[in-house]
């Protein structure tokens, strides 16, 4: 390769000299080595060096979908790369295995010496939250105070600047707001599918009435959970109630979106749908990872401090248990199974349209 003295290094092209050489023990420097602060910087600088990969994913998944259309080729590549972020996420829930082999005592050695530092200036994870589509006001509040208060007036641009883009589920949106076949011509889908809807939830209502293991308030409990997707269901076949639920936050994605991710999810047995579904889908394990980090995260937090405050100033576990639970990006698309009925009874498609769904040789 033009430019290089001589053959290329191991260790010169890892830049092994640097990276081996950036864990410096601040309980050394203050003249107290705690054994188990060479753990905790090795760790959480691999948790950085994973989030540099994710990001890299994420950009280049976002250059996919910026495109109008996006190739069909290109929808392989979105899924594989996702794929991909999955995985390091996997590894990233298996790290924290790692950090709780040191136990509460070894971490009160050092903890005090990193006050005020704290795993919520992670400026890369803020990023891949809004790269991802989490907004300002999915977020809990963060002791008080926005998540960019505790960053440093660069680091606070850069997650505001990464706010301001098009995220990946702005972008997914758009794509899927053009998916095909959501009208058939003259064939009347969502009448077909409205009878089977309210033939499936006829006879739930049935079940729960029949059931005479039921208590009168276990059956009344059953009934208004029925009323309740009932209602969701309305909301689905109207526009107007829609939008309304959406501006209330109950939904997110556009009308058009939502019902295009639910015929994907339905007639995903089909050829042409099969990369939008496995596309769908891999976007609810990333979200569902992240709260699976994030949980496990709170729970060693727990083991580690008990119910002190974070280094951070937060309250600590309990601040990221409520993330845990409460902040999601993809929530639409995990939730369409509310959506779904049986294969058995779905509106059968149009010969025209089967065709176009399905691939044929016509040697």
């Amino acid at each position: 390769m033009a430019g290089r003295d001589g053959p290329l290094y191991y260790g010169d092209y890892l830049k092994l000299d640097t990276l081996l050489g950036s864990q410096e023990l601040e309980s050394a420097r203050r003249g107290a080595e705690a054994h188990d602060e060479m753990l905790f910087i090795i760790v959480h600088q691999t948790y950085e060096l994973w989030f540099k990969l994710i990001l890299w994913e994420l950009d280049s998944l976002i250059g996919i979908f910026e495109g109008a259309p996006v190739e069909e080729e290109e929808v392989g590549t979105a899924v594989a790369r996702l794929g991909r972020i999955v995985e390091i996420q996997r590894v990233l829930v298996k790290q924290i295995d790692v950090i709780e082999t040191m136990t509460p005592l070894d971490f009160l050695e050092f903890r005090d010496v990193l006050i005020p530092a704290s795993g919520f200036q992670s400026v890369q994870f803020r990023v891949i939250e809004n790269r991802l589509g989490l907004r300002p006001s999915d977020r809990l509040r963060f002791a008080g105070a926005s998540y960019s208060s505790r960053l440093s007036p660069d680091d606070a641009k850069v997650v505001q600047t990464a706010e301001s883009k098009a995220s990946l589920h702005d972008l997914v949106e758009r794509w899927l707001e053009r998916t095909p076949f959501v009208t058939f011509g003259d064939f009347d889908f969502w009448s077909a599918y409205r009878s089977a809807v309210d033939q499936m939830l006829s006879q739930d209502r049935g079940f729960i009435e029949s059931n005479e293991t039921l208590s009168p308030e276990e059956r009344e409990v059953q009934l208004r959970n029925l009323e309740d997707t009932r209602s969701r269901f309305a909301a689905l076949f109207d526009r107007d109630v829609y939008d309304r639920l959406r501006e209330e936050g109950q939904f997110r994605m556009s009308h058009r979106a939502l019902t295009a991710a639910l015929l994907i999810h339905l007639y995903r047995d089909r050829p042409i749908l099969q990369l939008p579904f496995r596309l769908l889908t891999v976007l609810v394990d990333v979200d569902e990872l992240l709260s699976y980090w994030r949980y496990r995260h709170a729970q060693m937090a727990m083991r580690m401090i008990g119910t002190k405050i974070g280094t951070g100033g937060s309250s600590g576990s309990h601040y990221l248990r409520d993330v845990a639970l409460k902040v999601r990006i993809f929530t639409d698309l995990a939730n369409l199974s509310t959506f779904f009925i049986p294969r058995s009874d779905l509106p059968v498609l149009p010969s025209e349209v089967e065709e176009t769904m399905g691939f044929r040789y016509g040697g």
